[in-house]
């Protein structure tokens, strides 16, 4: 069986390497991943959204997360999915990503 907290935790980190090419901040803190799920056999469920429906990198971001999580110690297969409901807003920013971008 494996760690699935450990897993998470080491998802989220590889995560906050992704960036969002148009604000300086990574997608974690941005609030663009909804929820990670990890099963008990190491299969991962990403559910993310981006900060526009059009965004012109969107393949590009998606094909990143899958890389970063599929490269986490423990996780056997991903799955990235891709949601715009609900539509991202500045509200789900972590307080670390509004100070950065000056919103606090």
């Amino acid at each position: 069986m494996v760690d699935k907290k450990k897993i998470e935790e080491d998802i989220i980190e590889a995560l906050k390497t992704v960036f969002d090419p148009e604000i300086p901040v990574n997608i974690y803190e941005l609030g663009l991943v909804y929820f990670i799920d990890v099963k008990d056999n190491g299969y991962v469920n990403v559910e993310m959204t981006l900060t526009a429906p059009a965004c012109p990198v969107a393949g590009d971001i998606i094909a990143e997360v899958d890389n970063k999580v599929r490269s986490v110690q423990g996780v056997s297969d991903a799955n990235i999915m891709l949601t715009f409901d609900p539509p991202w807003s500045k509200e789900m920013m972590s307080e670390e990503a509004k100070l950065q971008l000056g919103f606090l």
